[in-house]
């Protein structure tokens, strides 16, 4: 389910999902080996199978982040004294005009890439789609994110990688949330820093 700016109360929400739209909690972190990677699937509804996913017109850049954690089965993914999370990826496929935004590859999914730099340890993978179908008037975007709780094994931690705020690394008034992606005079620019790579 979407939350948007105007109705996120607080806007912690936008970290992993939360109030009307959260999800149960697991008492695991799944063991993910750096170099492999994790599907990301957007589904209707909290309740769909896998069959039935979001609807293709939500059109939208894909992005993931990573935030190491002390314990990724109770972190809430925003706060004190670690609110910054790692971009690690905007992988997509572009709809026909390159001027507009990327929209999401069959089945409305994407596989997320664990870098092999990083250190090991437990992490919040955000995966997240902002939806911009209606997003030419204020407050028209919907985000779609969760959290997976995982534990990267085998990480060699050579690189410490910059990061970015969430909340905080874009807001509803930036051109990349706010515009008409159906009358775009410009190239679509996903609204974060660069993607990182080792």
């Amino acid at each position: 389910m979407p939350i948007k700016f105007s109705v996120r109360i607080p806007v912690n929400y936008i970290a992993c999902n939360g109030g009307p739209n959260l999800t149960t909690g697991s008492s695991n972190a799944i063991n993910i080996a750096v170099l492999s990677t994790v599907k990301a699937t957007w589904r209707h509804t909290l309740t769909s199978d896998a069959t039935d996913v979001i609807d293709a017109s939500h059109k939208g850049p894909v992005i993931a982040y990573m935030k190491i954690v002390g314990d990724a089965t109770t972190d809430v993914g925003y706060g004190e004294p670690n609110l910054s999370s790692l971009h690690l990826q905007t992988k997509h496929i572009r709809v026909p005009d390159s001027s507009r935004p990327p929209t999401l590859a069959s089945q409305m999914s994407q596989q997320i890439p664990i870098p092999s730099c990083i250190a090991s340890g437990q992490y919040l993978l955000r995966a997240e789609l902002i939806a911009l179908h209606a997003a030419d008037s204020s407050d028209g975007a919907k985000y779609y994110m969760e959290c997976a709780q995982i534990n990267v094994v085998a990480g060699s931690g050579t690189n410490s990688p910059a990061t970015v705020l969430l909340p905080g690394a874009y807001s509803a008034t930036d051109r990349e949330i706010l515009d008409n992606i159906y009358q775009m005079s410009a190239k679509y620019t996903i609204p974060d820093p660069a993607p990182f790579t080792c």
